[in-house]
């Protein structure tokens, strides 16, 4: 309806009747000329949809929703994305009782500083995908009071909040989640993690599910049921301040990608993966790549790297490593991955 005005710098809708409207997806879209918008007589009942309805308005610097009726909204798709400008949001007022669809709501929303989202009832939400993605001036965020014992998808839900340094999800249901791709992905100012209430048994994918949280320094991973995880590349790649790291609950039946999974660990010295079965994994390119503290990495006999046909710079710069044989820099590949002559150390799983 109002997409695309990227010359028009001010709408006054005061009295627009949208009482009979159900769809509002895409009314703004891409509407970058926009500097404000007059939404206080938007009525609001008998909407079901609000995907993109703001979507790409890069020029707002602020946006008053605070008159939404949104007890009928069912999918908030981008509702907000790129919102570039806009510093605070509001949306204490918001009610998502009904909504399933959370994907990139806040997407790229990279001024925003206050977010209030605190009475959010997300209870039938289906997707967080990419929910708060590249929101990187956030550095609170309450989602304590989320439920999401209905949430499939947490892909990309937090990454590149990169100044974020406190995130308490400890009371998240996790139980129906199958993707937890780059979920934490750039949260380079996080210094702990509470995860110790993830149920990750439906989990398949688990790429760069912390890739480039650099601040962290511990990480405890014991609860972790990792029996349907089929991807881990890069799993901790640029955990560069990590120094522990508990995975020996680890059940890598199924994992058919390690590569980059330690990529640039710097200081860590010892790594213990005697629960890890490697027999799917194909590739294990850049493994341990640039974790140059790192001294010994224990396996038992599930590590099995007889499908391995990717294993380029497996052990590049891991200067410090020795197993068998100590580390030979002319040495690098899946060749060296065992204990009997390579860098690998022995350790009974049981």
């Amino acid at each position: 309806m109002f997409a695309y005005l990227t010359n028009v710098e001010k709408l006054d809708l005061s009295k627009l009747d949208t009482s009979y409207i159900t769809n509002m997806s895409r009314m703004f879209y891409n509407s970058s000329g926009l500097k404000s918008i007059d939404l206080s007589n938007f009525n609001t009942s008998n909407v079901t949809s609000m995907d993109h309805m703001f979507d790409g308005c890069s020029n707002l610097t602020s946006l008053d929703v605070s008159t939404f009726n949104t007890s009928k909204v069912t999918s908030m798709y981008w509702i907000f994305n790129k919102l570039s400008k806009i510093t605070k949001l509001n949306l204490s007022n918001f009610d998502t009782s009904n909504v399933t669809d959370m994907t990139g709501m806040f997407r790229y929303c990279n001024s925003l500083v206050d977010l209030n989202i605190s009475n959010f009832n997300t209870s039938k939400v289906k997707t967080m995908s990419g929910m708060f993605l590249g929101c990187n001036a956030l550095q609170k965020l309450n989602v304590s009071n989320f439920n999401t014992s209905n949430v499939i998808n947490m892909g990309h839900m937090f990454q590149e909040c990169s100044s974020l340094i406190d995130l308490d999800i400890s009371n998240f249901n996790t139980s129906k989640v199958t993707n937890m791709s780059y979920m934490f992905m750039n949260c380079s100012s996080l210094t702990a993690l509470d995860l110790s209430n993830f149920n990750i048994s439906k989990v398949t994918n688990m790429s760069n599910m912390f890739g480039g949280c650099s601040s962290l320094t511990n990480l405890d991973l014991s609860n972790f049921n990792t029996s349907n995880v089929i991807t881990m590349n890069s799993m901790f790649s640029d955990c560069s301040s990590l120094v522990n790291l508990n995975l020996s609950s680890f059940n890598t039946s199924n994992v058919t990608d390690m590569s980059g999974m330690f990529f640039n660990c710097k200081l860590i010295t010892s790594l213990d993966l005697s629960s890890f079965n490697t027999s799917k994994v194909t590739s294990m390119s850049q493994m341990f790549f640039l974790s140059s503290k790192l001294k010994t990495i224990y396996v038992s006999n599930l590590w099995n790297t007889s499908n391995v046909t990717n294993s380029t710079n497996m052990f590049r710069s891991c200067t410090s490593l020795s197993g068998a044989i100590p580390f030979d820099s002319s040495k690098t590949d899946v060749s060296m991955a065992n204990y009997t002559t390579g860098y690998l150390t022995y350790k009974s799983n049981n």
